[in-house]
């Protein structure tokens, strides 16, 4: 089967990433058939061009400064010839071969797989390995020494770059390709709204257990942040703490209370950081994760 492939790509107020991003699909050895670039952006950047036509490009401008919220607008906006849907963060660059080698493997896909993700080439080292992949955090499922894995705690560990093809428990959104059906069934929890954080994990998670995912050697790209998105240490560490309590509470097969157990131990983390690094910001995030958590249980009771 010959696949066509579109991607969706939300942005806000990144004119220069979203730049480079499109001149990285202009420059695939396959080019895609169609891209949705939904901005909520203050002053959406012009409309970028591209030559014969491809890809088809459908800008949309939106009043939803959501990750979730404008992927799922753009899925609507898709047209009915893709096969395969895919999410870019504006700040990935694709490797000139990138989207060919993963139209390659969803050539070969079973019909039992329903996401695939490029591979990272340029993945963050871990924090704090040596405390993570001790026995103890394995038994208390607040973490794991295999990648791709989801804990009882929540927790989700880092893929990282793969040397070969490795099937997951979840992906990151921000470079992965999806069934087209797929979206008839699962679509984004716009309960996580703004920087939307997690919201890639529960969907894939949703989608993984019924379904396989993979992460796929070849199609590398490299993720490279932008500055700003998460909002100041406290408010994202109040964010951490209830988006990742969310979205335990909506599996039953995992645990708040492991949840909290590693959320306090994340918490923790930030207060040895800042002591280490000298930088309040960590101890700014670690007051965000306490304040959090106490919220969390307020809400829960």
């Amino acid at each position: 089967m010959e696949h066509r492939i579109a991607f969706v790509v939300a942005t806000k107020d990144r004119p220069e990433e979203l730049r480079r991003l499109w001149q990285s699909l202009l420059l695939q050895s396959r080019v895609p058939d169609e891209v949705v670039v939904v901005d909520a952006s203050a002053r959406p950047s012009p409309a970028p061009e591209s030559e014969g036509g491809r890809p088809v490009l459908r800008a949309i401008r939106t009043a939803a400064a959501s990750a979730s919220r404008q992927r799922n607008i753009g899925l609507d906006a898709v047209g009915p010839d893709a096969t395969l849907v895919g999410f870019l963060d504006d700040d990935a660059v694709l490797e000139y071969d990138a989207v060919e080698e993963m139209l390659r493997f969803w050539t070969l896909a079973g019909p039992d797989v329903a996401g695939a993700a490029f591979n990272m080439a340029n993945h963050p080292t871990l924090d704090w390995p040596v405390l993570k992949r001790t026995p103890l955090a394995a038994d208390l499922g607040l973490y794991s020494g295999r990648g791709g894995r989801v804990t009882a705690s929540g927790f989700q560990t880092m893929i990282g770059p793969v040397e070969a093809t490795t099937w997951t428990e979840w992906l990151p959104s921000g470079a992965s390709v999806w069934r087209r059906d797929v979206f008839s069934r699962f679509r984004f929890d716009e309960w996580f709204d703004g920087y939307s954080y997690l919201e890639d994990l529960d969907f894939s998670y949703r989608v993984g257990r019924a379904s396989r995912l993979a992460v796929v050697a070849p199609a590398r790209y490299r993720h490279l942040p932008a500055g700003g998105g998460r909002g100041g240490g406290y408010v994202f560490g109040v964010r951490e703490v209830l988006n990742r309590t969310h979205f335990v509470s909506k599996y039953p097969g995992l645990s708040l209370a492991k949840c909290r157990a590693a959320l306090t131990l994340r918490l923790l983390m930030s207060l040895a950081f800042a002591v280490r690094e000298r930088k309040t910001t960590y101890a700014i995030r670690a007051f965000g994760n306490a304040v959090g958590l106490v919220r969390s249980v307020i809400g829960a009771a």
